[in-house]
């Protein structure tokens, strides 16, 4: 499996074909991704080939978008099954990737353990202290795509969000669930302020 390729080819099509007007779902989201997948597999206990195939699931869980808003898992998969085997990966990697990338569709409903894993680390910004600074790059994207038209919207849909999210993995819910509480907190004090 050659890992570096598929990573070049990704981040190729991410900074020179996604819409700029996507600043949540874009490159730097896909870091991020990479970077909580590689940490949460080592405390997860998770090594070897499974490792490159997780993260080469979040390297192509979001390139649909490229292609499409609604439904970009669909497309993300699609993506992967066109270039994939052409980087080395068997099609039961790629079946395996398929399903990674198909459990951090909105609810997110993992099967198994790597599932599980690159759910997490999709949603891992949720239980950290940066949550409020991307979640600006999130309520951009969605003001620019008309799916929300106020503040207190946003504040609303967030609060409802945090509120409906679940962490699968063991490692995850001891590294972010007490943040994740201690945001849940602030977003519901912005919803409704105490006089």
């Amino acid at each position: 499996m050659n890992f570096e390729a598929a990573k070049e080819y990704v981040f190729n099509k991410l900074n020179n074909d996604l819409d700029p007007e996507l600043t949540y779902h874009s490159s730097a989201h896909t870091t991020d991704v990479i970077n909580a997948v590689e940490r949460l597999a080592q405390l997860e206990g998770v090594n070897g080939r499974d490792v490159i195939l997780l993260k080469t699931a979040a390297l192509f869980h979001d390139i649909g978008f490229i292609n499409t808003y609604d439904g970009h898992e669909k497309a993300s998969v699609k993506i992967a099954r066109e270039i994939l085997p052409d980087m080395g990966y068997s099609s039961e990697d790629i079946n395996k990737i398929e399903g990674m990338i198909y459990s951090t569709e909105i609810p997110q409903s993992p099967t198994n353990h790597l599932e599980m894993i690159l759910a997490d680390a999709d949603l891992d910004y949720l239980g950290r202290d940066d949550i409020f600074i991307i979640g600006q790059r999130l309520q951009y994207e969605w003001r620019k795509l008309g799916m929300i038209h106020s503040l207190k919207e946003w504040h609303e849909k967030q609060l409802e969000f945090l509120k409906s999210h679940r962490y699968f993995t063991q490692s995850a819910r001891k590294l972010r669930e007490n943040k994740k509480q201690e945001n849940i907190k602030e977003v519901e004090a912005l919803v409704c302020p105490k006089n």
